[in-house]
């Protein structure tokens, strides 16, 4: 079961926008992360893989704030908001919940649901 404080030093570090920094810290070598229904990936190198796969596919991304988490034994729950810019300067917010497996001090398991729609650049 991971602590308050080790969940929000791994919350400050997506924060600050060091997104792969903080999968290799904070996720197992054989974890995985699915976004909503698609198949998940699994295994760090995947991760990390997908991870800067995303930063290139656009300008810029923000992570605006940890709205609110919840811990209840091994699961953890975080309610982000990012605000991301495309290439060609258009952006979007989006407003997700992280759902997550810890074991110990690890995430094994990761799923995120967002509303698709919200990609859309205003």
């Amino acid at each position: 079961m991971p602590s308050r404080e080790h969940v929000q030093s791994f919350i400050a570090l997506v924060v600050q926008g060091k997104y792969v920094e903080a999968i290799q810290e904070f996720y197992a070598e054989d974890a995985s992360m699915q976004e909503n229904q698609e198949p998940p990936r699994k295994g760090i190198q995947l991760l990390v893989a997908g991870e800067e796969k995303a930063l290139a596919a656009v300008k810029e991304i923000r992570t605006l704030a940890a709205k609110s988490f919840l811990i209840d034994g091994d699961r953890v729950a975080i309610n982000w908001l990012f605000e991301i810019v495309t290439h060609d300067g258009r952006s979007f917010r989006q407003d997700e919940i992280a759902w997550q497996l810890w074991r110990g001090d690890k995430i094994v398991e990761e799923q995120f649901y967002y509303d698709p729609g919200q990609r859309k650049p205003a």
